[in-house]
């Protein structure tokens, strides 16, 4: 591709009204409007005074903007560009939606959880297929923390954890199928020195139950909602497993190597070993050795012996299940590759072992199938990596409550430019694309807007690549309501 004109011939003029930047932002909102977000926010969030009067409105313009690419408050004007005043009425602007964020409390950002959590519901009835689970199958949680970096001395929390980067937590869990990418179904902001398990219970609390209501929503006739729980090591605890017990999930959690796990490995008799190919060749973390395959085996095992029945276990003031719990521990083994690259080789193989503990029973999945399963667990660092490249690129305020708020906002745009894009494409690649190719595809497309029998009019580019998704989602989303 070249230029086809010499830059005399070429000039420029920002003064067309008619012109919007990113039509797909209106076929999107309407989305999120038919899911309940205005109802929702008005209904639950009630910030005091009139930094928060409207909250449904500002709510929505944040979410708005963040569909739009926006990861700063300041990045809030480009929706107040061109024509889009035709297509939104109260557009606010930067400064009032700033302010409106830094008037949250703590119980405020609860209140936007609680419309998080009610919008998600709303987007898997009115989205078919952004949760869907086929017979059989569990709905897997996923949990993991990661550290938003910051910089400066005015961020309310920051600090460093076990990252070493400066920075706030966000704690998310997902929820996802074989058929659906994550959505995010649970979410907090940490300070930054927080270790991980803080508050685990809680949220595996919430997203247990967010995910059985959300499923349901997407299909009432079926059959009861499964979940199974997917986290690392940093959650292998007896206050995060039985949370999710107490809300009726399996568990599958990484666990530490202590005395306890060693002495069980050892027992495993060598012949239950049984050998697992990876698809690819893989290379070693530590040794950088090229291999194609490890062993796995299991042995019953009852974690957290030191718990007795009759002690008490509270979260959220709820009494959950108390002592020891059941299961199985699944081991993964794969040979030390000589990593002193010492002259002389060892006499006997040595060995590298990952375990991990699950409730789940040998009939339903079986060593393979169970750790194949468990190894899945890293999908939730692709959702954590694209709401680092969305609108958590930046945590914008000083104060913490505010930046705990816009990670709700944050969070809730993403789960509805994933709602769209499974309504656009459904079945399609765009279904479980990252935000910013959904962001390209639906939302960020030109439009001249014309009246025409007291009707607006969005004309678009022509051959646009994704015009038929566009086309699909536009239908849907503004359809006029059926029949009662």
């Amino acid at each position: 591709m070249q230029f086809k004109h010499t830059p005399a011939r070429i000039a420029a003029s920002f003064d067309d009204p008619n012109l919007v930047s990113a039509a797909g932002v209106v076929p999107v909102m309407r989305l999120a409007e038919d899911a309940g977000l205005s109802r929702l926010a008005g209904e639950h969030v009630t910030v005091p005074g009139d930094k928060g009067a409207n909250a449904a409105g500002k709510l929505f313009s944040l979410i708005a903007g963040m569909v739009c690419g926006a990861d700063s408050i300041d990045d809030m004007n480009l929706l107040r560009h061109g024509g889009m005043p035709s297509l939104f009425g109260r557009v606010y602007a930067p400064s009032t939606l700033g302010s409106f964020l830094r008037a949250f409390t703590f119980g405020h950002v609860r209140q936007a959880d609680a419309v998080a959590s009610r919008f998600l519901q709303g987007l898997t009835a009115q989205a078919s297929g952004l949760l869907h689970a086929a017979d059989g199958e569990r709905v897997m949680i996923d949990i993991d923390d990661s550290v938003i970096g910051v910089y400066g001395y005015q961020k309310q929390g920051a600090g460093r954890g076990y990252t070493g980067v400066n920075g706030l937590n966000s704690f998310i869990a997902t929820a996802s199928t074989t058929a659906s990418a994550p959505v995010i179904v649970a979410q907090r902001l940490r300070k930054g020195a927080a270790h991980s398990a803080r508050g685990a219970a809680r949220l595996i609390g919430d997203a247990v139950t967010t995910t059985k209501r959300a499923a349901t929503a997407a299909d009432a006739s079926g059959p009861p909602v499964r979940v199974l729980l997917r986290a690392d090591s940093a959650y292998y605890s007896h206050d995060a497993v039985q949370a999710a017990r107490k809300g009726g999930a399996e568990v599958s959690v990484t666990v530490r190597q202590n005395a306890s796990i060693r002495a069980a490995i050892a027992r495993i008799p060598e012949e239950a070993w049984a050998e697992i190919v990876y698809p690819n060749v893989i290379r070693d973390e530590i040794t950088g050795e090229l291999f194609r395959g490890a062993e796995v085996a299991e042995i019953g095992y009852t974690a957290f012996t030191s718990k007795t029945v009759n002690q008490s276990v509270k979260v959220g003031g709820t009494a959950l299940f108390t002592g020891p719990v059941t299961g199985r521990l699944i081991v993964r083994r794969v040979k030390e590759l000589n990593p002193k690259h010492l002259n002389q080789p060892t006499l006997f193989d040595t060995w590298r072992f990952h375990a991990f503990f699950t409730t789940v029973e040998q009939s339903e999945a079986d060593t393979v199938t169970a750790d194949q399963q468990h190894r899945r667990h890293a999908i939730i660092e692709q959702v954590h990596a694209d709401l680092k490249s969305s609108a958590l690129a930046h945590l914008p305020s000083g104060k913490f409550t505010a930046n705990a708020a816009w990670l709700v906002a944050a969070v809730m745009a993403f789960n509805l430019t994933r709602a769209a894009a499974v309504v656009a494409d459904q079945g399609g690649k765009l279904q479980k694309a990252t935000t910013g190719t959904i962001r390209r595809a639906l939302v960020h497309v030109a439009a001249r807007l014309a009246s025409s029998a007291r009707k607006i009019v969005l004309h678009l580019p022509e051959r646009w690549p994704w015009e038929t998704a566009w086309q699909r989602l536009f239908a849907r989303s503004v359809a006029p309501p059926g029949a009662a």
